[in-house]
Formats: C-alpha cells, structure tokens, sequence
C-alpha cells in the first residue's frame, strides 16, 4: 500500500485516504464528487457539530447506549475539535447534499480516527469506535445539522455580533452627549429642513443600533430550540426516552447558553423559520447600518466643497493620483458589508421556502450565509466604531455658517405672520441672495428687531436633554363604558396625561377612551 494513502471503507466500498489526515471514506468521497467553489463549512458550524457529537456521547454513556471507555474517548477527541485543533480536518464545501450528511459524517470519522488513535488503535480500523455505531448513536444528519446550525449561530451573535453592536451603540451615545448643544440644519428629502442639534441627530443613530441589539435578542428564543432527537423524519427513531431533553441540557452546559429541545422535531427538520428570522432582522441591521454610514460619509463630505458638518478620522491616503485626498473608507466599507448582508438574506429567504415535505434540503446554504452575516456586521460594527465613529469631530464653525443661512428657520415665524407671509420671507431671501432678516424687512412683514426676537434656533428645539422631552395632552373623555364611581379619577379629570412617544388611543378594562388631541404643550424638561 502507498505510505501516502491508506485504506478506508463505507457502504459503498474501499476509498484511499491521505494518511495524514484523521477523515474518512465518506468525506474522501465527497471531496472528489463535489469539486464545487471555495466555500468551506465555517469553523463556527464545526465547533457547533463537536458540540453536538459531545453532548451525544455524554446522554449515550449516561443511558447505557455505549460504554465509558468509548464514550470518554469519542469526548476527548470532541473537545479537541471544539479547541479548535483539527480545523484542517474539515475540508469540505458548502455545495453538497443539502442536509448536511457530508460533513456530519467528516465529524464523525474525524472523532472516531482520533478516538482510536487515544485508545492506541489504528486510524480507519473503526475499531474500538465506529463512526456510526458510536460517535453517530442516537443520530441523523438530519437531526445533527440543524442542531449545529443553531448552536453555531447562537454562539455568535452571543459572543461577536451583540458585543460588537453594543460597543457602537455605547460609543453613539457619547457622541450624543459630545453634541448635544451644537445646532444645525435639519435636512428632509435632502433639502434644507429646520434645525436641530448635532445630538439628537446621533441619538437617531443610536437609537437605530439600541433597536437593532433588541431585534437580534428577540429572536434567539427560536435558535436556542434544538432539533436533536428527532433523528430522520421527526419521530425519534433509534433514540431513547429523554434523549432529546438530556442533550439539550449537556449542550446548555457546555455553551452557558438557555437551548432547550424543540418542542416540535417535525417542524425543526422541515423548517429553518427561526435562521429565516434570524437573517430578517441582521438584514434589518444591515438597512440601519448602511443609513448611519450614509449619513455620516454625507455630513463629512469635504473638505471644502461638501457639507462637512463634522471631521472623520484621517486614516490613510484616499488616492493613487489626487495628492492629500483622504477617503470615508470605514463608511464605505461598513456599506458594503450591508449590500452583502442583504443579498445573503436573499439566499436564506429562498433556501427556507423550499423545505419539501419532512426536511429543508438547503440547510448547508442557510447557515453559511447566516454565519456570514453574523461575522461581517460584527467585525463591520466593530471597525467601524474603532476606526471611525469614535473619533468623529463636529465643525463648528461650518455648521454655525450653514444654519444661518438656512431658509427653514422661517418657519417659526408662521405662528406670527402665517404661512404664507413666511414663505413670501423665504422666496424672497432666496431669490435675491439675502437674509431672511433683511427679507422679512424689505417686505415690511417684521422689523429686523422683531425678527431677531422670534427667529432663534435654539427656541425651535423639541429635544434637550439626550435626545427627549417630556410631552403633555390636553385631552377630553369622548366615551366611557364605566359608570361615573369607576372612572379612574386620578388618571384623567380632563387634565393631563403625560407621555412620551406613545399612542393617543388607549384602552383599560371597562374603560374605553378616544383622546383627541387639543393643545400640545412642550415642557421645560428637568434633568433625569
């Protein structure tokens, strides 16, 4: 026999193998039968699978299914895959058979080879450990797959993406402070709009990134459920009573995550709802993501024939032929993995609507775009906090001159000589190239005095104090179902109802109330 190769068998007959590798004939076979892209399984789902085949074994020896000496080995070998020691193991593609049933199998004979070797056995002897008889027990690739696609993206939104999005968030929110007290021009369908602060501009984007944290939490309940005992079709067949429950809770232990067995195993082979949902909402981050980018690019468009607002950090040279230019390279960069993001929840839409009778057979594209995702808005996020949103500096002086010359703080005035002697005001300043001041003057509709008195920018302010205020309705009972000794008289006596960003119309038990909206009145917010 060729020193280089060795000697291994499956089903289907006798298969050469590299022997310095630890996989098998079914993971040789489908290296040579899907010669199909680049795209290895990510290191994340191979981590996942260890877990799996860890867990497994630990259920198995508790219920007698294979014995200690077995068992503890197939978990040294497991442990060593999930520390990452045999990532060169795992060599195939993503463009295989759409359960998954490839590289459960490299998993298998990778842990089994290893095994043996810890017992002093030789590699592809499968014996003491058999691939399917022991590291397999109790197992389908159809249970197995799914079940290592939601631990691996459960790991990683938990340990990149969240961190990295609440890093951002966290590093907005200063900005939020840093400007609170610099006021700029509005801008709506990119034209000049009425002013507020640099502040509550970023609060916008910070909020977005707060909203986007809470949408990817929402929707880990379904990751954490686990298909694993629902073995090929969902009924189970070849495990014993608890097995699903049991491995749930080995795989809790072994991540210090919350997953818990599905409660349905039909619906968790057939079905990838919970990754289709999961995509959703990094796709709704990505939208939120290339809109603060946008902005951002946009306000520091520059140097001197732009908008710039404010000063992004200088981090490299922007051109190979326009000496000095410097580029919004992290804006564009953090855009970019947006447009990807999206695309990549194209793929998972189309591979989670084509779950044909008892299993989805597009599992392997699924993870591997969601795993994608996952990675590039987390290190995007991250870059983009490091290099770039941490180091933003507002240009004063740039938006003090583009304020005044704003047309839109007319619209204050309004509420004092209506809106159509306001928008004479504005029409006027523009068409002649002058202030507003001077054009409220030359028609006569205000005094320059008068003007000045009214026209102030920080009056125009709805939100000081971190982007919030605290709004007051004067509002009246139109209809109450409750007899007059019901009526909750130290809610509404015809008063006020303070609130903040919250709908007019309200219901409470046996009480029905349409609030209709008379006068609004802005506070003067107090601190906290």
């Amino acid at each position: 026999m060729d020193r280089k190769t060795r000697i291994e068998s499956d089903s289907l007959g006798e298969v050469k193998v590299p022997s310095e590798h630890y996989w098998g004939a079914q993971t040789q076979r489908s290296l040579e039968n899907f010669k199909i892209g680049t795209e290895k399984m990510p290191e994340p789902l191979i981590k996942a699978l260890a877990i799996v085949k860890l867990a497994a074994a630990r259920v198995n020896m508790k219920q007698g299914s294979i014995d200690n000496k077995v068992g503890d080995a197939i978990c040294a070998a497991a442990r060593e895959v999930i520390d990452g020691k045999f990532n060169n193991e795992f060599p195939l593609v993503v463009w295989q058979t759409g359960s998954g049933t490839q590289t459960n199998m490299n998993m298998n004979e990778v842990i089994s080879n290893r095994a043996i070797e810890i017992l002093g056995g030789n590699l592809g002897s499968k014996s003491p450990i058999h691939p399917n008889d022991h590291v397999n027990y109790g197992q389908s690739s159809n249970d197995t797959f799914p079940t290592a696609m939601h631990i691996a993206a459960a790991e990683q939104i938990n340990c990149l993406l969240i961190p990295s999005l609440e890093k951002l968030h966290k590093v907005l929110d200063n900005k939020v402070q840093e400007f609170k007290n610099i006021i700029k021009v509005g801008r709506t369908h990119l034209q000049d709009a009425t002013p507020l602060t640099l502040g509550q501009e970023f609060s916008g984007y910070a909020a977005q990134i707060k909203k986007g944290i809470e949408r990817v939490k929402s929707t880990l309940s379904g990751i954490y459920e686990l298909a694993q005992g629902g073995t090929a079709v969902g009924t189970g067949l070849n495990t014993k009573k608890g097995f699903a429950e049991d491995f749930a809770r080995e795989v809790a232990k072994i991540t210090n995550l919350p997953f818990t067995s599905a409660g349905n195993k039909f619906e968790a082979l057939a079905a990838n709802d919970a990754l289709v949902e999961l995509s959703g909402t990094l796709n709704t981050v990505a939208a939120g993501l290339m809109k603060i980018a946008n902005d951002i690019r946009l306000l520091g468009s520059g140097p001197r024939c732009g908008i710039g607002e404010i000063m992004l950090p200088e981090n490299e040279p922007g051109s190979s032929i326009m000496p000095g230019k410097v580029n919004p390279t992290q804006c564009e960069a953090v855009t970019m993995v947006c447009t990807q993001v999206m695309g990549n929840h194209v793929a998972v839409t189309i591979g989670g609507s084509n779950g044909h009778f008892e299993l989805n057979v597009f599992k392997p594209v699924i993870i591997y775009n969601v795993l994608q995702s996952i990675r590039l808005l987390a290190d995007a996020s991250l870059n983009f906090t490091e290099k770039c949103v941490i180091g933003i500096k507002a240009n004063e002086e740039r938006i003090k001159d583009l304020l005044n010359q704003s047309l839109m703080l007319v619209t204050i005035l309004n509420t004092h000589i209506g809106y159509d002697n306001a928008a004479k005001i504005a029409k006027l300043a523009y068409k002649e190239n002058i202030t507003l001041k001077e054009a409220a003057a030359k028609l006569q509709l205000l005094t320059e005095e008068e003007f000045e008195r009214i026209v102030k920018p920080e009056e125009m302010l709805r939100w000081l104090f971190n982007g919030f205020v605290s709004l007051s309705i004067k509002v009246h009972c139109i209809r109450t179902t409750c007899p007059p000794r019901q009526s909750p008289n130290n809610m509404i006596s015809s008063g006020f109802i303070p609130f903040s960003n919250k709908l007019v119309t309200t219901a409470i038990p046996d009480l029905t109330l349409l609030l209709r909206i008379n006068e609004l009145f802005l506070l003067k917010p107090s601190p906290g």
